[in-house]
């Protein structure tokens, strides 16, 4: 149950075998990017529920984000439907129904997007963190190893490849936590390591790095090296941390005034990797002109 004021959200990743490929997929209750959560007075999270899915490759990108009242979503132990689209598990493994429009900018139709995607955990973690002093906002990455099948029918793309699956939840809105954070995580040999640092809203500084082993147990590592990543067209900063200090942009997945997803070439605990790391500017978020320009990348539906 979501308290009002607060979120939830389950985030899945993958980067396909051939790395021509990828995805990120968010079930969100309370959703923490909704302007009309947040001009509502985010009294009832459940009302403000969606599922961001995000397809990355030539010819078969695609952006949902689409937002449903609470009559169109429901949640029981194993399941969460929205609309038509559905995140739930079955027989150890996590499938992803899709079933949503396209509402990328500058495309004058509405493309469909439908598919499922089927995540396998091959690790698997128990132990949440805290990511404030208080608790008032808690992470978990319950499968930090997994592998991932995606059949997508619209657009028409198949493959497999390396993913993970997290949630975050909270009991107060983002922004009243934190200015901002970088994420990243990598599959490092039989490995995982996540990266997960930034500016708390009372100024204070937080980085941990984390190394799940084969069995999902996660073990408090030293930090690396901080790597400056260059900024990206709407001047979002980015960073993550990687041995010596150095990492590439392969790919920007995502540019926004306040957030950025990308794929880097680096190496992490000894090993070369494709990590996919997230910047976020809280503060940008809440700025009047990005809240006005919201709408436009996350309609409402009811």
């Amino acid at each position: 149950m979501v308290p009002p004021q607060g979120y939830r959200w389950w985030y899945v990743d993958a980067i396909s075998e051939c790395g021509a490929y990828g995805l990120t997929i968010i079930g969100f209750i309370g959703s923490v990017f909704s302007p009309y959560y947040k001009k509502s007075g985010r009294g009832t999270p459940l009302d403000h529920s969606c599922l961001n899915v995000a397809l990355y490759g030539r010819r078969s990108a695609r952006w949902v984000m689409t937002e449903r009242g609470a009559g169109d979503v429901s949640q029981e132990r194993d399941q969460l439907q929205i609309g038509p689209s559905a995140m739930r598990w079955e027989n150890d493994r996590l499938i992803i129904d899709i079933e949503e429009r396209d509402i990328r900018l500058g495309i004058p139709w509405r493309r469909r997007v439908k598919g499922r995607i089927v995540l396998h955990p091959e690790a698997m973690n128990t132990r949440p963190f805290r990511i404030d002093p208080a608790g008032r906002h808690m992470w978990q990455a319950y499968a930090p190893r997994a592998r991932v099948e995606v059949q997508m029918e619209r657009p028409g793309v198949s493959w497999q490849g390396s993913g993970y699956l997290d949630g975050n939840h909270g009991s107060e809105p983002i922004e009243a936590g934190f200015k901002s954070w970088h994420w990243s995580r990598a599959h490092a040999g039989r490995d995982v390591g996540v990266i997960y640092e930034g500016t708390r809203r009372d100024g204070s500084h937080f980085a941990s790095a984390l190394r799940f082993d084969h069995t999902g147990t996660p073990h408090e590592e030293e930090l690396p090296l901080v790597a400056p990543l260059p900024p990206t067209l709407w001047l979002m900063q980015r960073q993550t941390r990687a041995d010596r200090g150095h990492a590439s942009v392969v790919k920007t997945w995502e540019d926004s005034p306040f957030y950025a997803r990308s794929a880097l070439a680096m190496r992490m605990f000894g090993h070369k990797v494709m990590a996919v790391q997230e910047s976020i500017s809280l503060d940008r978020l809440i700025n009047p002109v990005v809240q006005f320009m919201l709408p436009y990348k996350m309609p409402r539906e009811v």
